[in-house]
């Protein structure tokens, strides 16, 4: 329940945040997009709305978007999935988790439909990461610094401490970041364009603050091999749709063309939802990645 609520939230943030002139504050009733109308108490129930409503909106009948639904299904499913994996109580450590998840969630809709990953979550991310660390220490105990830099008596009552938990954070954002900053450049070399969105340098830097470095590294390929998987479907999707416009149209077009033309319009596909598969990944199941990860090598 609670995840469906955020998820609500959520969904309004991911409509306002990239849009000129509306604030998460302002206006302080939620609207319809197409007629402008204010949205009752009763219209902003999480899910029975949508289904009661039968995805259209009460004044003017016009459909209401899949995502709205689609996001707080989502929020809550991660959110009770998040919960059996850190505990079966309630604990500092999984009220970061559904943060930093919540935070993905926006970014990886906004940037599906902007194709740009709002500052507030990423570099508002990248200020909340030193501070919780300080404040749950916990959050870094796997990390292999924050292990290091933690005494043994420390170690063997519980956890890394403060400092340490600080210091991983620190080079998690550091590592996420300037990894980015690297391929990027590297990127643009070779092909002679951007090769990386910063967008994308802000969240995995922001991230790291969380995962620390190797949490970083790991979420990293982890989500370019998301993305690859990603990039080779659109691109076959584009090639079938413009084969079946060269049946249509009888133009003659040769495969190899139309290939071409598909490798170019595929090209362009977001890295941050891709990017926040492999952040929430590390998040989850830190152990479990690394663990399989070594076996593999």
């Amino acid at each position: 329940m609670f995840g469906l609520i955020v998820g609500s939230f959520l969904n309004a943030a991911i409509h306002r945040l990239p849009r000129e002139g509306l604030t998460m504050s302002h206006p302080r009733r939620s609207l319809c997009p197409k007629c402008g109308a204010s949205l009752t108490w009763k219209e902003n129930l999480p899910l029975l709305s949508w289904l009661i409503q039968l995805g259209k909106c009460r004044s003017c009948k016009t459909p209401i978007s899949w995502r709205y639904p689609a996001v707080e299904v989502l929020t809550a499913s991660l959110f009770l999935l998040t919960a059996w994996i850190t505990g079966p109580f309630p604990s500092a450590v999984l009220f970061v988790r559904w943060l930093v998840l919540a935070g993905l969630i926006v970014a990886t809709f906004v940037d599906f439909e902007f194709f740009e990953i709002p500052d507030e979550i990423s570099i508002g991310g990248m200020f909340l990461a030193p501070l919780i660390s300080i404040a749950v220490p916990a959050l870094h105990d796997e990390s292999s610094i924050a292990r290091m830099l933690t005494d043994e008596a420390t170690l063997a009552a519980g956890g890394v401490d403060r400092v340490a938990a600080l210091a991983a954070c620190l080079a998690g954002m550091v590592v996420g970041g300037g990894v980015l900053i690297a391929i990027g450049k590297l990127g643009s070399a070779m092909y002679g364009r951007d090769a990386m969105g910063f967008g994308d340098v802000k969240l995995l830097a922001a991230a790291g603050g969380f995962i620390g470095p190797g949490g970083a590294l790991v979420a990293l390929f982890i989500g370019s091999i998301a993305a690859s998987i990603a990039g080779v479907g659109n691109l076959l999707r584009y090639l079938y749709l413009l084969r079946q416009r060269v049946a249509e149209r009888g133009t003659g077009k040769s495969w190899v063309r139309s290939l071409a033309t598909a490798r170019i319009a595929g090209r362009y596909l977001p890295f941050g939802p891709y990017l926040g598969i492999g952040i929430g990944v590390v998040l989850l199941a830190w152990k479990n990645v690394v663990d399989r990860l070594l076996g593999a090598i």
